[in-house]
């Protein structure tokens, strides 16, 4: 395993290619849960720890089922079986053990199960990390980083999206560009300002 390859992952996932940002995945939570900073935070910690979780198990199930079965066609239909039915168990699990963090997360849990970014991680973490359905070596720690530092990314996006919609609830927005709309125009000025990092070399 190469250190400066996991300093090429956090830097490309927390500063680059956030998941948000450049590749436009979990639009949906990040627009309708950005309005507040505290479900934000929330929303974010559960999205780092199912990606996180994800990424181990779609890779244990990709490298020792899917490529020596020869199925690797399915790991689409797979992954999303697989994240759905772990972020069910989540749930039950909080709801169980900690109902006053199952009322924290509220309906931002389930939310997580259609969110594209912990999919989309885990095909990415495949098509990276896997060479003709062959692990490189350190793949799995690479794909177990890449969904923390994916997660970390996430979490900078939503709290600095949450900071700047907080700050505008104490302006005068013209009526047709408030919530929504003024939302977009944020996360498009937030993506070219990202785009700056493109120029990173180390």
């Amino acid at each position: 395993m190469n250190s400066a390859q996991f300093l090429a992952i956090l830097i490309s996932n927390v500063f680059i290619y956030i998941v948000i940002l450049s590749r436009f995945l979990g639009l949906c939570p990040f627009i309708a849960i950005s309005k507040e900073t505290k479900p934000a935070l929330a929303m974010s910690f559960a999205v780092t720890f199912v990606i996180t979780a994800s990424s181990i198990i779609t890779w244990v199930i990709y490298r020792f089922m899917l490529a020596p079965l020869g199925m690797t066609y399915l790991r689409t239909v797979y992954f999303i079986l697989v994240i759905a039915a772990f972020v069910q168990l989540v749930e039950m699990v909080i709801k169980k053990i900690s109902p006053a963090t199952y009322r924290f997360f509220g309906i931002y849990l389930p939310l997580i199960t259609t969110n594209c970014a912990v999919l989309g991680v885990a095909v990415l973490n495949i098509d990276m990390f896997f060479v003709n359905d062959k692990a490189v070596p350190g793949s799995f720690s690479y794909s177990v980083f890449q969904g923390i530092s994916v997660g970390l990314g996430y979490t900078l996006a939503m709290l600095l999206m949450s900071a700047i919609r907080e700050r505008l609830d104490f302006c005068n927005v013209p009526k047709c560009l408030k919530d929504f709309p003024l939302a977009f125009i944020i996360a498009s000025i937030m993506s070219l300002s990202f785009m700056g990092f493109n120029g990173f070399r180390f």
